[in-house]
């Protein structure tokens, strides 16, 4: 059975999720209004409508609510304002409490319906008494999550070894597995300063730069 989707994307460098659009006259590069698991969202159109087979998709399919309009993106901008002030209000919290944790990013749901604090840690954090605190001032949910050091490198963004903005945060969606064996392969100096990339694992490119590779040796 085949399905009629759209891509929708919430980052820059985010996954691409599909939706049902309807009978809605959506286009690429359009903004929507649609709900995911996190609640009411708002996110670009980054594949056009297409259809996909039932093993491509994840059932139920939701439909888009509606396309996005400048009231919205108003309110994305305003979240982005609350976000910044959440963050500051965050570190101070984690320094009262001397947790060994460090902030990354905060981000409203589109609906106000949570706000999330992003962080990295060393070990497990009890952070029941920040979330108390934290949930006191905003008045909402509150969601901690831990994330690794690929994740933090692509909130964040940078400048890679090879020059150019981190594929992480400009375009690549998904993490693939790395290996070192990838490097062997692409006869590569295995000096770790020369494979690592800015978060410390090894550079994303040798995953997609070995496909090439294997294509050819094949």
């Amino acid at each position: 059975m085949l399905y009629s989707v759209i891509g929708v994307r919430f980052k820059k460098a985010g996954k691409v999720y599909y939706f049902d659009p309807g009978e809605l006259p959506v286009h690429l590069n359009d903004h929507v209004i649609v709900e995911t698991a996190r609640g009411v969202e708002y996110g670009q159109v980054v594949v056009d409508k297409k259809e996909v087979s039932e093993n491509d998709v994840i059932l139920p399919l939701k439909k888009v609510i509606r396309i996005a309009d400048s009231k919205d993106a108003e309110q994305v901008k305003q979240n982005q304002e609350l976000a910044g002030k959440a963050r500051a209000v965050c570190f101070e919290k984690i320094r009262e409490h001397q947790l060994d944790m460090k902030l990354v990013d905060v981000e409203y749901t589109f609906d106000r319906n949570k706000v999330i604090f992003y962080f990295t840690a060393d070990g497990r954090v009890d952070f029941r008494e920040l979330v108390k605190d934290l949930a006191a001032v905003f008045r909402t949910r509150i969601e901690l999550r831990q994330i690794g050091v690929r994740d933090e490198a692509k909130l964040l963004g940078g400048i890679g070894p090879c020059g150019r903005i981190l594929c992480c945060s400009s375009w690549l969606g998904d993490f693939d597995p790395v290996s070192i064996r990838m490097a062997k392969d692409q006869n590569l100096s295995l000096n770790p300063s020369k494979i690592s990339g800015l978060c410390g694992r090894l550079m994303c490119c040798l995953k997609f730069e070995n496909d090439s590779y294997e294509q050819v040796t094949g």
